[in-house]
């Protein structure tokens, strides 16, 4: 089979290179290089990056609807693409172009949390598993029909970032086992039951801002959730001023614990690792060693 891999974030990268490997990749798409970081230097994409020094063509268009990038879509005849992660749309156009299907890797166990942020979605709404699915695109967000899903456990310590490593690592087996399906016309085409799905949608940073009136329990959840994007952070009036208390982690504790104890809309939190803006990145003890007059600012 004839394959083009259509993504751009870090998550799509071991399925990339299951496919290098063990297929016949003949070229790959990924987002443009783009300004990033306090300088904006101008960066590769993670899938770029992981082909570096590779012979592979890599395609990188502005806009994959483009009448260009969809005339060399086709003259690269797929049996199948396969899109993990990309961030754009894919048009009719281009769906329509392999001979045997278009793929899609999903981190989640669809129908629950279509769309741009289901892994930060499932630690943030307290999910004990989750997983990745792999189905037949279609022209709707995250609707099409599943092909198969490979379930895990959601750890009761997961983080955003521990979370979408452990997603990567299942989806080459994943897609593997979907493409070895398909290759022997057995890939079963099963309907999304629309009436269950759930939605996570684009996270942006300030999404991340803490609301101290929701119970302990679901601040702790997305503060793991969002570390490490977007970052829970709140605000603290320092020196009589107010600046931005980054938080990387927290647990739930009575009241009267000690430490550095937030108060919730039911429950307390001991705040575990912090960062405030201007300074370094922290314990709570070391924190507090500095900032002993510190009050949460609305």
């Amino acid at each position: 089979m004839r394959i083009v891999f259509i993504g751009t974030g870090a998550i799509g990268v071991p399925a990339l290179r299951m496919l290098r490997e063990e297929y016949y990749l003949v070229a790959v798409v990924t987002q443009p290089d783009r300004p990033a970081g306090r300088e904006q230097k101008l960066t590769m994409p993670p899938i770029k990056a992981a082909l570096a020094g590779s012979p592979l063509p890599v395609l990188q268009p502005a806009r994959i609807k483009s009448e260009e990038t969809i005339a060399q879509l086709r003259a690269l005849a797929p049996d199948v693409i396969v899109v993990v992660a990309y961030g754009q749309i894919l048009p009719r156009a281009v769906l329509q172009i392999p001979t045997i299907a278009c793929l899609n890797l999903h981190a989640s166990l669809l129908p629950r949390w279509r769309g741009a942020a289901p892994i930060q979605a499932a630690i943030a709404a307290g999910d004990q598993e989750t997983g990745m699915t792999v189905m037949f695109m279609d022209e709707g967000l995250d609707t099409g029909d599943i092909l198969l899903q490979r379930t895990i456990e959601v750890a009761r310590d997961d983080t955003g970032g521990s979370l979408h490593g452990r997603l990567a690592e299942i989806a080459p087996v994943a897609l593997s086992d979907a493409l070895a399906l398909l290759k022997k016309g057995k890939g079963p085409r099963v309907p999304q039951d629309s009436a269950r799905a759930t939605y996570a949608p684009k996270l942006e940073r300030e999404h991340g801002q803490i609301d101290w009136t929701e119970s302990a329990e679901v601040i702790e959840r997305k503060i793991r959730a969002f570390n490490p994007w977007p970052g829970a952070f709140t605000t603290v009036r320092h020196r009589q001023r107010k600046r931005t208390l980054k938080v990387f982690g927290a647990a739930i504790v009575p009241e009267d614990h000690p430490g550095l104890v937030c108060k919730t809309g039911n429950g307390a939190l001991e705040l575990l690792e912090v960062q405030l803006e201007g300074s370094r990145r922290m314990t709570a003890e070391e924190f507090l060693r500095g900032h002993p007059l510190l009050t949460l600012s609305s």
